[in-house]
């Protein structure tokens, strides 16, 4: 592990770590094979604040299931093409790596009724299209993200680690909204 400095604060980073070129990378690979992503997680804070704010160990993407096939050509054409066993891996959330410091936590969703996505199994969540209707950049890079009222939310509902309270008091502070509970912005 290596400590990095980002805006005053120690952050402490495993081998993965995705830069804000490889992310760039990446989207670009998808966009050549027509295949529309929308990023979320800490890199959906940060194109949401239009900077990055803190290092990030992956890439979280929300991927249309009808768009699936394209995208593990786009992620094998990079490099992209190891599963990376995670805890709680399904079907519709898994990541993967290219077996150095790349990875990718894909999110796969279905349309559902009109202007609905579904996420996950029989037991899944259905969610508003406008969730994933934000638009931020990264590296100077235009791209669709998570709205920041939905990535705020997406945020809780599980124990924060720090950076979950890093990326909550900064949507906070940036869009004006209240903290959750369990969090001091």
């Amino acid at each position: 592990m290596r400590a990095v400095r980002v805006e005053a604060t120690l952050w402490t980073v495993t081998t993965h770590e995705i830069s804000a070129d490889a992310v760039v990378a990446l989207l670009d690979s998808f966009d050549e094979v027509g295949v529309d992503v929308c990023v979320g997680g800490g890199w959906g804070v940060d194109a949401n604040l239009r900077r990055q704010t803190r290092p990030h160990s992956d890439l979280d993407l929300w991927l249309p299931a009808d768009h699936f096939d394209r995208a593990v050509v786009a992620l094998v054409a990079v490099g992209v093409d190891r599963l990376y066993p995670w805890g709680d891996d399904r079907p519709w959330n898994f990541v993967l790596h290219d077996g150095a410091r790349r990875r990718v936590d894909l999110h796969v969703f279905e349309a559902a009724e009109e202007g609905m996505l579904h996420y996950g199994g029989r037991v899944g969540e259905t969610f508003p299209s406008v969730a994933l209707d934000g638009h931020g950049e990264i590296a100077g890079r235009p791209l669709r993200c998570e709205d920041p009222g939905w990535s705020l939310r997406w945020h809780t509902g599980y124990p924060p680690r720090v950076v979950d309270h890093h990326d909550v008091a900064a949507l906070c502070s940036t869009f004006g909204f209240d903290p959750p509970p369990g969090f001091g912005c």
